[in-house]
């Protein structure tokens, strides 16, 4: 008789047990699923808003600081794009940064080269040993904000080429004058840091 009453108190301790072990389970919270790896050396994007760059601000291009002079705010249809004239510390060469997006934001830091004898039409043109194949041309109409050259508002035509390798070749005439020749390099966000200026 003692020891059907012992084993019966061990079975209903092993019972009791195992209902607790099964109700603890069941209430206990899940553990906290594991943060998502990140790459450090992952491209961080710009440091202030590329689309908000206007006349005053400071940008860190690579190593090379600049300052915006002047601004085209340009459309066309229900496209819009800026391009933002630069200066680059009195070397003589008109550059400017052009933003668009596409849906991602696109730039390309550009550098006037008035020393080319060539016009925009062809399907292809060869530059400096590089042959580059036409991708766009277009009618926008601009607004001209600071140091620009231009009226405070007018129209322009484009001519857009680009080689194999990235390269860029644009032509730009504005109100209808000569056509003027670039040359471009798409930029990465991380490239570029931008510094608002003053009010």
């Amino acid at each position: 008789m003692r020891t059907v009453i012992l084993l019966a108190v061990l079975i209903a301790a092993a019972a009791a047990l195992i209902y607790l072990f099964v109700r603890s389970r069941k209430t206990a919270a899940p553990p906290p699923a594991p943060a998502p790896l990140r790459d450090p050396f992952a491209d961080s994007g710009p440091q202030g808003d590329p689309r908000a760059i206007k006349v005053g601000d400071m940008l860190d291009i690579g190593i090379e600081r600049v300052w915006v002079r002047g601004t085209l705010r340009l459309s066309e249809g229900g496209w819009q794009w800026a391009e933002h004239f630069v200066d680059e510390g009195g070397t003589g060469q008109r550059r400017w940064l052009s933003v668009e997006e596409d849906p991602d934001v696109r730039m390309v830091l550009w550098t006037s080269r008035p020393d080319l004898d060539v016009v925009p039409g062809p399907a292809t043109l060869t530059v400096d040993g590089v042959t580059y194949r036409l991708v766009e041309r277009g009618t926008a109409s601009y607004r001209s904000e600071g140091t620009t050259g231009l009226r405070a508002s007018g129209g322009m035509d484009y001519v857009d080429y680009q080689a194999p390798s990235g390269e860029r070749l644009a032509f730009e005439r504005f109100d209808h004058g000569s056509w003027e020749a670039s040359v471009g390099t798409e930029l990465t966000p991380a490239t570029v840091t931008v510094y608002p200026g003053g009010n």
